[in-house]
């Protein structure tokens, strides 16, 4: 390994451009994709929801264009973000935000390897050292205090085998996420197939309302809905619900039982979207009863934004709690939901998501000192929808669940990559450990 400053090894350093530059009205439905923090999560680009400009505005932006090879660094706002753009990435071309400079290195340092040697607590040290402690956290005078940077780096051969087998490991991840995001959109179709345009197998195994299949206009929900079928609330699918809990960081008095405390920030990486990282807490005892059990369901209660309502919801299925060592309970911001029928929980979180997809819960909140709240029991008891016959849900039930297990097993397997992959990389980078000819 070898002392060496970056401004030997870079070949093209820039600036994002001035926020003025990209405005609102500037942007397209489609074009020369902006990028933006959520993009620079991983190691490599995430080719995350875009906004676009027009090809001439990115022409104008200059030298804020990134092409595929480049480095993409956070200077402002979320520090130490750092992405790769890979040669295979989806577009050509990118802009990077006004938070972000873009570099370009020689042969001489492999842009994987760096982007992983700047996860590493000693790269992440190394990148902060020139942070400014006045205002809005930034990296003072960042292209210039980054060229002079000085970093222990591999030669050239061993910076390229360090890069692959952990890029080995992050692929594995990102194609267990690409199937079940495919896992995820055949449970979706199959549930707006059979209960929301209602063709379902009859007994003949024909779609039953496009094979004229009875129908019978619904006064309350303004539609037509197959005979026989009920007209309900969620509330009333609901057994009991539990309040979430925060605790203590640490033992305190009789706060001594540890848990896994779920908060809305990890909804998303229970549903296999993300990594799930719920703080470790510690409880009273009379409050275990809040832990959560297989096929309870997690709402975000307090939180959202401007263009995400509250309400998100995750199931808690038995492979899921696995991925735990200890009980898991949800944050002061969640509550948790059981159903009086577990049969039902592929078909509620179906509904619920649904609604929640078409904006539904943006209109059942309400302001607390500026947090969104859900205005739960509104919900819970006002919003109808339409409730299948059991033997139908069984049916939905089995074929579901089948892709739940495979989505989860793939899920489990993540952690166990992700957690290697964590475990490696300081150790490769400070030549504890080495890749062999192999």
């Amino acid at each position: 390994m070898k002392e060496t400053k970056l401004s030997t090894v870079i070949d093209v350093i820039s600036m994002g451009p001035f926020g003025s530059d990209i405005k609102v009205d500037n942007f397209i439905s489609q074009g020369i994709p902006v990028l933006n923090g959520s993009n620079l999560t991983s190691h490599k680009l995430v080719e995350n929801s875009f906004k676009y400009v027009s090809l001439e505005k990115a022409n104008k932006l200059g030298k804020a264009n990134a092409f595929r090879g480049d480095i993409i660094i956070t200077h402002r706002g979320t520090l130490g973000q750092v992405a790769y753009i890979p040669q295979n990435s989806k577009y050509e071309r990118y802009v990077i935000s006004q938070s972000q400079f873009r570099v370009r290195f020689n042969d001489d340092l492999d842009p994987v390897y760096f982007s992983y040697l700047m996860k590493s607590e000693y790269g992440q040290k190394k990148l902060l050292s020139f942070k400014s402690h006045v205002g809005v956290p930034a990296l003072a005078q960042a292209t210039s205090n980054f060229k002079r940077l000085e970093l222990k780096l591999h030669n050239n051969i061993d910076q390229k085998k360090i890069a692959a087998v952990l890029s080995a490991l992050d692929d594995k991840i990102e194609l267990n996420n690409q199937i079940n995001t495919e896992l995820e959109a055949m449970a979706k179709t199959l549930y707006d197939y059979w209960f929301v345009q209602f063709d379902f197998p009859d007994e003949n195994g024909k779609p039953y309302q496009s094979s004229g299949g009875k129908m019978v206009f619904n006064d309350i929900l303004k539609r037509e809905i197959p005979v026989g079928w009920e007209v309900t609330v969620f509330n009333d699918w609901i057994s009991k619900t539990k309040t979430g809990d925060w605790g203590k960081e640490a033992v305190e008095g009789n706060y001594t039982e540890h848990v896994y405390c779920v908060r809305g920030a990890d909804i998303n990486g229970l549903n296999g979207k993300g990594e799930v990282k719920a703080p470790e807490r510690f409880i009273l005892k009379n409050n275990l009863v809040k832990s959560l059990k297989p096929n309870d369901f997690v709402v975000e209660i307090s939180g959202g934004s401007p263009t995400q309502s509250t309400g998100r919801i995750a199931l808690l299925t038995e492979a899921s709690l696995k991925r735990f060592d200890s009980n898991v309970i949800c944050s002061n911001f969640c509550k948790a939901l059981s159903l009086k029928d577990d049969e039902y929980v592929f078909n509620f979180l179906q509904e619920w998501q649904r609604l929640y997809d078409a904006g539904v819960f943006f209109g059942y909140e309400g302001k607390t000192s500026g947090i969104k709240n859900f205005l739960f029991d509104s919900f819970m008891t006002s919003y109808d929808i339409v409730k299948p016959p059991k033997n139908l849900v069984e049916k939905f039930y089995k074929q579901v669940e089948t892709l739940e297990n495979k989505k989860q097993i793939n899920l489990q397997q993540n952690q166990e990559l992700a957690q290697l992959r964590d475990w490696l990389l300081p150790m490769l980078m400070n030549g504890q450990v080495r890749v062999g000819e192999n």
